[in-house]
């Protein structure tokens, strides 16, 4: 379990039910800072399914101030054959632009790299916009190394079924 105090009363704790509406308002928020903003499909419900149904396969950590949501670390397992461990990959970090520079980031992706030590696990990884300067300069004040030589692929929509149906 997560948990603990942060600056201006702030609490870093695992989600709950009920955190679902503040963790979608984070999402929307951080698709409006990524230059997306019609991207987020997510909704409350599917939320509510992903993260607290009978079998969850993402995770979240908030941050609460004042009884709302303003930071969030989703993430999931993933699994290393060359380690032969798990590890976690953070899908998103986000702290409201209003309570940014308060620690809560550092406080979020720490809480990862907590569970990564407690369970055994061999890394903790992220994907970062190339031009996020505050967050690039955010993650290499923690200690954290670009992987230069490996580009994320995905396969999405049209391409993603037509792959499918070569089967």
């Amino acid at each position: 379990m997560t948990s603990g105090t942060l600056a201006g009363g702030a609490i870093l704790r695992d989600a709950r039910p009920g955190d679902e509406p503040g963790i979608l308002a984070c999402i929307q928020a951080l698709a409006v800072y990524e230059r997306e903003p019609d991207a987020v499909q997510n909704t409350i419900e599917a939320l509510e399914a992903t993260l607290f149904g009978p079998a969850p396969q993402a995770f979240a950590h908030v941050v609460e101030r004042d009884g709302q949501v303003v930071g969030i670390a989703i993430w999931f397992l993933t699994y290393s054959t060359w380690t032969g461990r798990h590890g976690v990959w953070l899908e998103d970090l986000f702290v409201d632009e209003g309570q940014r520079c308060l620690g809560y980031g550092k406080a979020l992706i720490a809480s990862l790299a907590a569970v990564c030590v407690e369970r055994g696990y061999s890394r903790l990884e992220w994907s970062v916009l190339d031009w996020n300067a505050p967050a690039i300069g955010f993650y290499r004040s923690i200690g954290a190394v670009p992987m230069s030589e490996w580009t994320t692929q995905r396969l999405v929509g049209d391409e993603l079924a037509a792959l499918a149906a070569a089967v």
